[in-house]
């Protein structure tokens, strides 16, 4: 049985209600799409006896993992991701045959707790290859544009052989950055068109990409992209050099026509050429590592300490006694943390 064969043992048996570690994790190494699919549900479950069985699975697929080109990709709304990554992802599964996980992480309704968007609807072409497999899923509360699982979700999607993992975020936002900290190569996509434009794009996320890429550069938009990439490419001599040796690169492309689409693929692979060279691209990778283990030390102390009996009404007491000028931060944040 080949790894890519969709049509294991383990998809075809039922829906297991209690499926066992060792049950995912062989499911996820033969290219089983359901059973990873189910696998990223499990990592993604808020639910506390949840826990164990994730870490066991992710623990068993670590060995399998980071052998993939990861990519953020991130623009406005409006900007026409989802039409981007169907044509980019369909070019690179056909033409240079890649195997592509799209993570689409998509605004969350306040009322369902749901996914609003539903990308995978929208990418009905990349969605019938079978060397690309698509997972939206929904924010929720979290910071960075990005599902509070997705590096889970991109460990597990790398050991079921997918060499290449898009990352699409909600939008452009002040923390969505957070993006840039679990990808190799971070692409901001922009509408032609500068100007006040130009202004309005943070810093931080500029600053971060790797590629300028303007879309909908077709029909009559095509001199105004031009005009654009001549901007923008002026704008990125202002930002300080990068460390690891690339210089940003401004492209016009169109998701539309497929121009500048093959252009663009180019450029990741010669990024991943230089800084695999340079050895910087082993060392972003540990550096990343280190710092998703200081975020979850800070949400799992976050988690137990309101976890704590009665620490939410001493936190409202303590609230009150601080705006009122009754005791200082200093003393109010001792009284919370030996409580």
């Amino acid at each position: 049985m080949k790894k890519n064969d969709r049509k294991t043992a383990s998809s075809n048996s039922g829906e297991q209600q209690n499926l066992t570690a060792g049950a995912y994790v062989e499911g996820i190494l033969w290219g089983d799409r359901v059973m990873l699919g189910r696998a990223i549900t499990l990592v993604e479950s808020n639910r506390p006896e949840h826990r164990p069985l994730a870490q066991e699975v992710l623990e068993k697929c670590l060995p399998h993992t980071g052998r993939s080109l990861r990519v953020g990709i991130t623009g406005a709304p409006g900007v026409g991701k989802s039409s981007f990554i169907e044509t980019l992802g369909t070019y690179l599964v056909r033409e240079q045959g890649r195997r592509l996980a799209v993570l689409a992480i998509d605004p969350t309704s306040s009322v369902s707790r749901g996914s609003i968007l539903g990308d995978k609807t929208r990418m009905e072409k990349l969605t019938t290859e079978p060397d690309a497999f698509i997972r939206p899923s929904p924010a929720g509360d979290s910071l960075g544009g990005v599902a509070a699982s997705t590096r889970e979700s991109m460990l597990l999607c790398e050991a079921a052989g997918f060499d290449t993992i898009f990352i699409e975020t909600v939008g452009v936002g002040q923390s969505e950055t957070t993006v840039a900290g679990m990808v190799d190569f971070f692409l901001l996509l922009l509408l032609p068109g500068a100007g006040d434009e130009l202004q309005g794009i943070k810093r931080g996320i500029v600053e971060m990409a790797d590629l300028l890429a303007i879309n909908k550069t077709d029909g009559d938009r095509i001199p105004l992209a031009k005009a654009a990439r001549q901007d923008y490419a002026q704008a990125l001599h202002l930002f300080p050099a990068k460390t690891n040796g690339w210089q940003p690169k401004v492209v016009t492309c169109s998701a539309l026509t497929g121009d500048g689409i093959a252009e663009i693929w180019k450029l990741l692979v010669d990024y991943q050429r230089l800084t695999t060279e340079s050895g910087w691209f082993s060392q972003h990778r540990r550096e990343q590592m280190k710092r998703w283990l200081h975020e979850q030390l800070e949400a799992e102390l976050r988690h137990r300490f309101f976890q704590k009996k009665g620490i939410r009404e001493k936190l409202a007491d303590m609230e009150l006694a601080v705006a009122s000028g009754e005791i200082s931060v200093s003393k109010a944040l001792s009284e919370l943390i030996k409580n």
